[in-house]
């Protein structure tokens, strides 16, 4: 899954913690990279808690869940329910994920794949 501001996709994970973080937008889930998390606001384009205002939301099984206070809500299934995308003002990563894919695949069978 792609960052939802600028289009980056994670790379293999190095141990230990992940630096991407999670969020709800539009009751999907979503996630942000490093790069856009150091630009300021960025969890003002997530959804926020009915209850806390917290942005520390996740969505599974169909319900959002605040990690912070523990509140859940049903998602919103219908499309037509929700709202407008953001659209981003920071360019979308050019990397075509074919070749990511590609060599994800090399590096696991220890060969390159042509």
């Amino acid at each position: 899954m792609p960052c939802f501001r600028c289009g980056a996709r994670q790379t293999d994970p190095a141990r230990g913690a992940s630096p991407w973080r999670r969020g709800v937008l539009a009751d999907q889930q979503v996630l942000v990279c490093p790069s856009c998390q150091a630009a300021d606001g960025w969890s003002d384009a997530l959804d926020h808690c009915s209850s806390c205002g917290s942005a520390a939301l996740v969505c599974r099984l169909g319900d959002v869940e605040c990690r912070d206070c523990g509140h859940t809500r049903e998602a919103v299934r219908d499309t037509a329910d929700r709202p407008p995308e953001p659209v981003s003002s920071e360019p979308a990563a050019a990397a075509d994920l074919s070749q990511e894919v590609a060599a994800a695949l090399g590096r696991v069978l220890g060969r390159p794949l042509t």
